[in-house]
């Protein structure tokens, strides 16, 4: 069964809130599995609560995309999981420093384009912090999330076009 997860990231003061994890030592999104039954929107709310400790303000959906993890010898597809991620622009509490899952802090936002995580990540939180719209995409990795390939797409809903007259 695919697995679903959804994943929260929240942009203050020009900062992002990200979670080190204890594993590679790499960024994510506070984030995690979906339940059973759960909304996308209910469940990144539920599990950045649970890891920050917060409440995220006004939440929405920035990005949709497929992950796959195949083997590199016979190029079978080992594991599949889509990711819905979320951007909320503020947050209401004081977050965790550290919590069963990893550390959190606030980074300065240029620092996604440095900061250790995987490369499908990078590429899906700094379009959530500095592009309009919707991003879609799959991204293929190794077992040892080595990016393979990526393709991406992006939508922007229209607003106040008349058709060009």
């Amino acid at each position: 069964m695919m697995q679903r997860i959804a994943n929260l990231l929240v942009i203050k003061d020009n900062h992002v809130l990200l979670l080190k994890k204890p594993r590679r030592g790499w960024y994510v999104a506070p984030g995690g599995k979906m339940d059973p039954g759960e909304s996308i929107y209910d469940a990144a709310v539920r599990e950045f609560t649970e890891e920050t400790g917060t409440t995220p303000i006004d939440p929405h959906l920035k990005g949709v995309y497929t992950m796959m993890i195949k083997d590199q010898a016979d190029e079978v597809v080992i594991d599949e999981w889509m990711l819905y991620t979320f951007v909320a622009r503020d947050l209401e509490g004081v977050p965790f420093k550290t919590t069963r899952e990893g550390e959190l802090g606030w980074h300065p936002i240029e620092n996604l384009h440095t900061l250790p995580m995987a490369e499908g990540d990078r590429t899906n939180l700094l379009f959530a912090v500095s592009e309009t719209g919707l991003q879609y995409g799959t991204f293929y990795y190794t077992e040892q999330f080595k990016l393979l390939k990526e393709k991406i797409q992006k939508s922007v809903e229209g607003v106040n076009r008349n058709d060009g007259k």
